[in-house]
């Protein structure tokens, strides 16, 4: 009797699992130079909101962000708070600039609490 020929190999080989929810995560949507970055979800998650810094502050976040923001990235040269209300008024954090982030806003009780946010060239302090 014939031996049966071995299957042929998948498309798809060699399989590689999906990425586990804390590195899909860190592997999320870059923060552009220049540019301060809202993200939904903590550790940097989902479709960020994004503003060039030159731009300068908004005193009512757009409703894609408002309320919602978890993490933030500050990749550009100024510093940027974000606020709980409108108007940059109410609790605050201050991210600093050229890299500073806050992964998790929980720690600082403004998490889906982003209102607006102050872009400046003035030290966090």
């Amino acid at each position: 009797m014939p031996r049966p020929s071995p299957p042929s190999p998948s498309p798809r080989w060699p399989f590689r699992p999906p990425l586990p929810a804390s590195r899909r995560a860190a592997a999320g949507i870059e923060c552009p130079s220049g540019y301060v970055c809202i993200y939904p979800e903590i550790n940097f998650g989902g479709q960020p909101w994004v503003r060039r810094a030159s731009d300068g502050s908004v005193k009512d976040l757009p409703t894609a962000i408002r309320d919602c923001g978890s993490s933030i990235r500050n990749n550009s040269d100024r510093t940027a708070r974000v606020y709980e209300k409108r108007n940059h008024s109410g609790r605050w954090v201050c991210v600093t600039r050229s890299g500073g982030s806050i992964h998790d806003l929980r720690s600082y009780n403004l998490n889906d609490q982003t209102r607006s946010l102050k872009i400046n060239r003035n030290d966090c302090g």
